[in-house]
């Protein structure tokens, strides 16, 4: 009997023992008899990294507990804005989200290690830090909001778009107004080389761009490629500067209620989906790059590694500030963290 098998059987004679009697989900009593249900809110598209693995995980928990657990994946903010989703998990009208980490920073400033401007040199280097005692400790403090993290994924290395002129150097930016997803390092280092932000949730972004509330935004390929911008946006800079991920994450009082079968059942599936969910990100921002050229409707520029040393060496001022609100010792033991991991 395979693994996954052995697991559903499991589950069954765990509710089986249990009787007709009832058991909370959700805040709410229902049959023993019912299937366990997950709603899992993100706010991109359906065709993104996220939302691509959102499915894979809600079709591969699915299969293996033969329909006893149902994850129900709703994108495009489709139940609730990336601005609600943190209410939404502590309330319980949802069970699983996915917010990028710029939105967790906004809960335990520490996390806001992965918005500082070129930190990371590749991907490699974000895993490592990630899959790390780094990395278990920034997932470990959502246990303060009754939130248990699940996973880390990719969303790629964020860019600028802009429908002024072209930006290549710091300079650029200045007298600009850029959409950010949240307050701290992300304003910082727009407000460095004098450009103003505007916060706004992230499906209100092109709107915001069409009528120029804001001239330009920072993201991945697969966001700016899903979401269009290059039909409000005339340029983009491949920059390279920062990187976007999520933190996949429950509510943990409903977690903790979960029989511990079903509990290992999605985190095995997830340990799974996310090593694949990774893979698919780096995919799709090559292949939606490649798109993005083809369209023809912005112009676009890349840095080149000088340009990217100068940008580098510029942004030092967002590294104290962010040693002043987070601890020199903490961005020491990143730094010497990825020093090590690239020996």
């Amino acid at each position: 009997m395979s693994r996954n098998n052995r697991l559903f059987m499991l589950i069954m004679i765990l509710l089986l023992l249990s009787g007709c009697g009832t058991r909370v989900i959700d805040g709410q009593q229902v049959d023993k008899k019912d299937k366990i249900i997950i709603k899992f809110s993100h706010v991109v598209e359906e065709n993104t990294p996220k939302g691509l693995a959102a499915i894979r995980f809600a079709n591969l928990v699915r299969e293996r507990s033969k329909g006893i657990i149902e994850v129900q994946a709703f994108p495009n903010s489709q139940l609730f804005k990336d601005g609600e989703e943190f209410e939404a998990l502590s309330r319980g009208d949802v069970q699983m989200i996915a917010p990028t980490t710029s939105k967790v920073a906004q809960l335990f400033p520490q996390w806001q290690i992965w918005d500082l401007p070129y930190l990371f040199d590749d991907l490699d280097s974000v895993h490592q830090i990630m899959d790390g005692p780094l990395g278990k400790t920034l997932l470990d403090q959502l246990h303060q909001k009754n939130m248990k993290g699940l996973a880390m994924w990719d969303n790629g290395f964020k860019h600028l778009t802009n429908n002024d002129h072209p930006i290549t150097k710091p300079g650029d930016l200045k007298g600009l107004t850029f959409r950010i997803m949240s307050q701290g390092i992300l304003e910082e280092q727009f407000h460095s080389f004098g450009a103003a932000t505007l916060y706004l949730p992230f499906n209100d972004v092109y709107q915001s761009l069409e009528e120029g509330r804001a001239q330009g935004q920072e993201n991945t390929i697969s966001n700016i490629y899903t979401k269009n911008f290059d039909q409000v946006q005339s340029y983009l800079t491949l920059s390279q500067h920062g990187f976007m991920g999520y933190a996949v994450m429950v509510n943990e009082d409903f977690w903790n209620q979960l029989p511990a079968q079903a509990r290992e059942l999605l985190e095995e599936t997830m340990a799974e989906v996310t090593q694949w969910e990774r893979d698919i990100a780096q995919k799709l921002n090559e292949e939606q790059l490649r798109e993005l050229q083809k369209r023809n409707q912005i112009k676009i520029y890349t840095l080149n590694n000088e340009e990217r040393n100068i940008w580098q060496e510029d942004f030092a001022l967002v590294y104290t500030k962010f040693a002043q609100k987070c601890g020199t010792d903490f961005l020491n033991d990143v730094k010497e963290s990825l020093e090590l991991a690239g020996e």
